[in-house]
């Protein structure tokens, strides 16, 4: 017996191979039979190569169907996979390489020299491209091997992945899942979001995350069914595909995207059974414009590289604005102080949650794990929120983006939707920025709507006023073309920090 996710998501497939797996764009189609004999050459070829089970294989390469195979190729050989952005340069892949030790990288062929000279740095066995019409030395190489491969037995607690999360502060830290961990969450996200026979994902989101390469994946596979794969989001084209789609995972900022799309309407979605958004906060203004336009209500959920999906607003029942949902079956979340004391319902604090999909701990770093681990196995996700008395959780925000001004908590995600609902205005962030008085002065960054009403620094000011506590006012606005955000979509506050950090300097 053996608990390889590999093993599992095998045990799904269709009994008719032929059956599609993955559609392209330019409609180059794959199937089941083609998943199976191409991971099999590929996990042959990673055996020969030297790369034994447990060890790491580091992939940076563009969205293809072949990348998934070689996602897939790693766990059916028993190795840990390592997802790394495209647009890490060298200086961050150097790094990666040099803490990871993989046996195998996979990169694009463009940068095959540069990627060779790292890799030898790091004591790399092998490099080996890919690329983004999944050519390179890994197909070539692999072509004429044995396409029978028997997935290497692994126990639930073996690793299956390795992930840098996306720190803005100080080096990345590196989350091991494990293929337990995996396969817990995809089990239960695929019966909690309802999959059927019939249900086609539209697949728009990048490979190198959790939310792409997992949470999509792993269900579509689950559910022997296929998807639409594209290599990038493009709104026209999405829209194009919802009627052949039956379900989309995407990040708000796809969505407000698709909402600038006139031809999004009821009949373009009339295919469409959910909507999922994920990976930030999705705002109200676009949640219900959404449900205005196609008449479908998006469903919300909240995770962590740590630990996956975490949370998610119902398939059946009430989803709410602005709540990421009650916790998913077999997650345990509580909300508890900095030192550890739970706080009652209604009260924001430290989201901490307990489950099977809850990461083993951080690669190479114990001392790291153990602080965010308290002695009942909760995981510190360091994300303030509150639980209300029906179990759904709200995030506030990150607790490292907490505002202390004068001595009071301020929570930028309450003062945000006061200032993203004012009239010419898309969206906002709340910082704290250091000041000889009061500590902290909260100061928001905000982003005029296109065509909007004008709106200056003392409107944004007064309209505060008027709904929040003194405390919690900006003392400045500032005026941004667009705010800084991560590849999730995620704004990235450490770098207004950065950007604005002398604003009160002569106050």
């Amino acid at each position: 017996m053996t608990d390889s996710l590999y093993a599992l998501i095998a045990s799904r497939f269709p009994a008719e191979r032929t059956r599609t797996v993955i559609e392209t764009a330019e409609g180059r189609r794959y199937a089941y039979a083609d998943l199976e004999t191409t991971t099999a050459r590929y996990a042959r070829l990673f055996a020969r190569l030297g790369a034994k089970p447990g060890d790491r294989l580091a992939a940076q390469v563009a969205k293809s169907p072949e990348a998934v195979f070689l996602y897939l190729a790693a766990l059916r050989a028993g190795l840990a996979y390592l997802p790394l952005n495209t647009a890490y340069p060298a200086a961050e892949v150097a790094y990666f390489l040099a803490d990871a030790e993989p046996a195998i990288v996979v990169c694009d062929p463009a940068v095959e020299a540069e990627t060779a000279a790292l890799a030898a740095a790091a004591g790399v066995r092998r490099v080996l491209t890919l690329d983004a019409a999944g050519e390179g030395t890994l197909a070539a190489e692999s072509a004429g091997l044995d396409p029978d491969f028997a997935p290497v037995s692994r126990a639930a607690d073996d690793l299956a992945a390795i992930l840098y999360t996306s720190g803005t502060t100080g080096r990345s830290k590196v989350a091991m899942l494990s293929h337990g961990n995996l396969a817990s969450n995809a089990l239960t996200l695929h019966a909690a979001w309802g999959f059927e026979p019939a249900d086609v994902l539209l697949h728009a989101l990048p490979i190198f995350h959790t939310h792409g390469l997992f949470v999509a994946i792993h269900c579509v596979l689950l559910n022997r069914t296929a998807m639409l794969f594209l290599s990038r989001f493009d709104a026209a084209e999405v829209v194009r595909l919802l009627p052949r789609a039956s379900v989309l995972m995407g990040v708000p900022t796809h969505y407000v995207r698709l909402l600038g799309r006139p031809e999004l309407d009821r009949e373009a979605c009339r295919a469409m059974r959910l909507f999922i958004s994920g990976s930030a906060p999705l705002r109200l203004d676009t949640f219900e414009r959404f449900r205005e336009r196609t008449g479908h209500t998006i469903l919300e959920r909240y995770g962590m590289t740590e630990c996956g999906m975490i949370t998610s607003n119902p398939l059946h029942g009430r989803r709410v604005a602005g709540s990421v949902g009650p916790p998913l079956p077999g997650v345990e979340a509580r909300v508890a102080t900095p030192e550890g004391i739970l706080l009652p319902t209604g009260e924001v604090g430290i989201l901490e949650v307990r489950g099977p999909n809850v990461f083993k701990g951080y690669w190479r770093n114990p001392e790291k794990t153990r602080e965010e681990f308290r002695g009942d196995g909760f995981f510190i996700t360091g994300d303030l929120a509150r639980i209300d008395e029906a179990g759904y959780v709200w995030i506030v925000g990150r607790a490292k983006d907490l505002v202390i001004s004068g001595g009071y908590n301020v929570y930028p995600k309450e003062v945000e939707r006061v200032i993203d609902a004012i009239g010419g205005i898309a969206e906002s962030a709340v910082i704290g920025l250091a000041h000889p008085d009061f500590g902290e002065a909260v100061t928001a960054v905000v982003v005029p709507a296109a065509g909007g009403e004008a709106v200056d620094e003392a409107a944004v000011i007064a309209r505060v006023k008027e709904a929040l506590a003194n405390y919690k006012v900006p003392k400045r606005v500032f005026f941004v073309d667009a705010l800084p955000r991560n590849a999730m979509g995620k704004v990235q506050k450490q770098a207004l920090r950065e950007r604005f950090a002398d604003t009160y300097a002569d106050t």
